[in-house]
């Protein structure tokens, strides 16, 4: 079990990386493999980071290989290297570093691993080198883990440890790739509130007791284009409980020839983003069932489609949250394999601010899905994963889910100091 702290872009794990440790936060991403950290003393330097990430936010949490005596380059013939360079040939990293064929042919070259760039589907990139070093992690050693030693980013201003499903990825590296981890996100009002933290648990322990019982499972769906992103299949959507949401395209629950489509789950995406013409389908269902007043001008200037004006007596949002009568219409996800998830309120319509004279402006936190013929054609967010407990059981290949109260399950694994903190947080 490792614990999560929430951030207003993400869930930070903390890595402890080197001899002696050095510990690193960095972001839990569902999306991508390779686990990197921003290397300080190769002066790491984050284009477009200032508005990119909101709140001036540049790491803090970085790593220096000239304080750790464990610490060396990877080889350019090893199998990581060869995966970061995305390479069918495993000579191409040593010939791309000046090895020669003789060597390339008797495997006698030591070079180390060339400098990489890794990209990431919202337009980041990052570019480093290929490191090797101790790991120290809750549940074991990893004596030679693989990480980039990164220097310069583009809108990546926090390191990433990457749970996909590939030779880098983080579960790989640890030996949990074929068992598999959960995790339980806390509710966006815990951001930054250092008394609490999200479960992530991996490994054995991931499917013990009845917990496979309470549980929701839809298969993993593989693409070639992507075999080590975690794929399922979306049939369709509820609102409250008589509307569908019809014209579910087939592109959510399968892919094209070239491997294009279906609904990637990544904890790395905040909202969920949904394609046309099921997008508009839903802002339509959910305009005909919902009375409250449109609140336009939010919605001209945070980019979301669906706001409303809802009223907010003494301005106690925590009452508003616990009133039956203010609820907005349910809205559920249908996976394949009949897996249904009715999404908590809170992660749907969410408070953009604190209330003011005696209302609140609530939006809709989805997203329209741009480029969708390229790549997945939809995505499942982190937002829409608070309060459920999700389970990627890999030695099976499938995904359950669970609705839950996550600030117990962190009680019941020791990750909160004061319980009572859950009604003295704050909405950011």
């Amino acid at each position: 079990m490792e614990p999560l702290r929430e951030v207003r872009d993400g869930y930070l794990i903390t890595l402890n990386i080197g001899t002696p440790p050095q510990s690193v936060q960095v972001y839990m991403d569902t999306g991508s493999d390779l686990t990197w950290v921003p290397c300080g003393n190769l002066s790491f330097d984050c284009i477009d980071c200032y508005d990119f990430k909101n709140n001036n936010l540049k790491s803090s949490s970085t790593f220096s290989p000239l304080h750790s005596s464990s610490s060396f380059r990877a080889s350019c013939a090893s199998s990581y290297c060869v995966e970061i360079h995305s390479s069918d040939n495993a000579f191409d990293p040593c010939a791309i570093a000046g090895c020669s064929v003789g060597m390339l042919l008797k495997s006698t070259c030591l070079r180390p691993c060339p400098t990489f760039a890794y990209t990431y589907g919202e337009g980041g990139l990052v570019s480093g080198i290929l490191t090797r070093d101790i790991l120290k992690a809750q549940t074991r050693d990893v004596p030679r883990f693989s990480f980039g030693c990164v220097a310069s980013t583009y809108h990546e201003p926090i390191g990433i440890a990457g749970f996909g499903r590939g030779l880098l990825s983080l579960p790989s590296q640890l030996g949990f790739v074929q068992k598999g981890f959960s995790h339980c996100f806390l509710p966006f009002k815990f951001v930054n509130n250092p008394n609490i933290s999200s479960p992530l648990i991996l490994g054995d322990s991931l499917l013990s007791g009845n917990l496979t019982n309470s549980l929701q499972f839809t298969p993993m769906l593989n693409t070639p284009m992507y075999p080590n992103s975690y794929y399922i299949g979306l049939e369709f959507i509820t609102i409250g409980t008589n509307v569908t949401a019809t014209q579910v395209p087939l592109t959510l629950k399968q892919f094209d020839s070239q491997g294009n489509g279906g609904m990637l789950i990544d904890s790395g995406t905040t909202y969920t983003h949904l394609p046309d013409p099921l997008y508009s389908q839903i802002l339509t269902s959910l305009q005909s069932t919902i009375t409250y007043p449109r609140a336009t001008e939010t919605e001209s200037r945070t980019g979301f489609d669906l706001c409303y004006k809802v009223p907010c007596p003494n301005n106690n949002l925590t009452s508003l949250e616990n009133d039956a009568t203010m609820m907005f219409p349910s809205i559920t996800f249908h996976f394949l394999n009949n897996a249904a998830l009715i999404l908590p309120q809170g992660n749907s319509f969410y408070a953009m601010s604190a209330p003011s004279d005696g209302s609140v402006v609530k939006c809709l936190l989805f997203r329209n899905m741009e480029d969708g013929d390229y790549g997945p054609a939809g995505v499942f967010g982190s937002f829409q994963q608070q309060n459920v407990k999700v389970v990627y059981d890999l030695e099976k290949e499938r995904i359950g889910f669970q609705v839950m109260d996550c600030v117990t399950e962190a009680v019941s694994h020791g990750l909160s100091k004061v319980r009572e903190q859950q009604q003295k947080s704050s909405i950011f």
